[in-house]
């Protein structure tokens, strides 16, 4: 039986047409033999520095024969195998979606383990200017940054996935920069401004409790939707988020779980909120806390939401901003009343505190600004008389420069 070769071993030689040609091993076959990378290069030289750094991306590495698979074919794999099961059906249409219509018609015949983080950027590059690749070769309108995005998200899941059952050596989306989403501005209803939605929404009995829960607690729009009797915790005054509804392509309503792991949580709600509930729950005639008022063996539909979210607005005279404005807009002022972001990260359901004050500061700033004065009031009373002579020291400076 033949010796094993051992993965990075590598080999030199000059082929007949007189270019140089190298190769190493990279991993092995089910029944042993070895599978090679090759490299070409016109002088012994070029080959050798080209063969020194594919042994040291390889170190280590041990390929399966997967690694011969199409770019294309695993990811109808990964597809079938790792996401059917993991994701919500909204998030596996989307995927699929991404791979056929952006992926697949640029780099889906090349072979997964030779995809290099330039092909992935002109790609990238290719999108953003003229969009997908449709009939005759024709292309549409280029791609938004913000969809670039996501499809950059799924296919460095995918890639991460094949890296770590050994398909390819290593990740070329770690060395391709994250498009930035280009997502509209967000909107923020201001005091006033949330004065007269809530003016108006107190003369809708009927969508009355949903918005107003909305506006204390901050849901996403399919959670709020997807909200049963059983999430809530009438004697604690709590409320389980761990749902979500939406609606896929064809109208159909599904109800899956929640955006992210750490979107099923449990939010202490204001009592006014619970105090709404409860009362509510004492009429409830069917499992969901907001159903559709035409079909209540239903949730109510994130789309009914929204266009009725739209008639309050032009109602009360406010400007059309979108559901998760809403979100926003209880975000903002839970910020500026003084909720601490870790708090506040629990109740929107966020990865971290960090991505909240992240998407919020255009109102922490002013919070810094009021920590400093506080500090400052805070520290004249400790040291009194000692602080005088740099108050008086500010004070001048001010006068001087007004």
């Amino acid at each position: 039986m033949a010796k094993r070769r051992p993965s990075g071993d590598g080999m030199v030689r000059k082929t007949p047409s007189g270019r140089w040609e190298g190769r190493i091993v990279v991993g092995h076959k089910k029944n042993g033999p070895p599978i090679f990378r090759y490299v070409y290069a016109a002088t012994q030289r070029e080959l050798l520095d080209k063969l020194h750094r594919a042994i040291e991306n390889y170190q280590d590495v041990e390929l399966t024969e997967d690694c011969s698979l199409t770019l294309g074919e695993w990811l109808d794999r990964w597809l079938e195998e790792y996401k059917t099961e993991t994701v919500r059906s909204s998030t596996l249409s989307g995927y699929r979606g991404y791979a056929r219509n952006y992926i697949k018609p640029i780099l889906g015949d090349k072979a997964i383990s030779k995809i290099t983080p330039a092909d992935v950027q002109e790609m990238y590059n290719q999108l953003k200017d003229h969009g997908r690749v449709q009939k005759d070769d024709i292309h549409g309108q280029g791609l938004a940054d913000a969809t670039i995005n996501r499809i950059h998200s799924m296919l460095h899941l995918a890639m991460k996935d094949a890296e770590t059952v050994h398909i390819i050596a290593q990740n070329p989306l770690d060395q391709v920069a994250n498009p930035k989403p280009n997502y509209k501005p967000m909107q923020i209803l201001n005091e006033e401004q949330l004065d007269a939605f809530m003016a108006e929404v107190q003369k809708d009995e009927q969508w009355r409790d949903f918005f107003y829960t909305e506006l204390t607690i901050g849901l996403r729009r399919g959670e709020i939707c997807g909200l049963k009797w059983e999430d809530f915790d009438e004697t604690a005054g709590t409320l389980k988020v761990q749902r979500s509804a939406s609606v896929k392509k064809a109208g159909e309503l599904v109800v899956g779980e929640t955006k992210t792991d750490r979107g099923t949580r449990k939010i202490i709600l204001p009592p006014t909120t619970a105090n709404i509930l409860r009362e509510r729950k004492k009429a409830a005639l069917t499992e969901w806390i907001f159903p559709n008022p035409l079909h209540p063996e239903e949730p109510m539909s994130p789309g009914r939401a929204y266009n009725h979210m739209k008639t309050l607005l032009k109602r009360a005279g406010l400007p059309s901003i979108r559901f998760h404005d809403l979100r926003h807009t209880f975000a903002t002022h839970a910020l500026a009343s003084g909720v601490d972001a870790k708090t506040l990260a629990s109740i929107l359901g966020h990865t971290n505190a960090s991505f909240t004050l992240d998407t919020y500061t255009h109102v922490t700033g002013d919070m810094q600004k009021r920590a400093a004065e506080i500090v400052g009031d805070f520290m004249a009373d400790i040291f009194g008389e000692e602080l005088k002579p740099w108050q008086e020291s500010e004070k001048a400076a001010k006068a001087q420069s007004a």
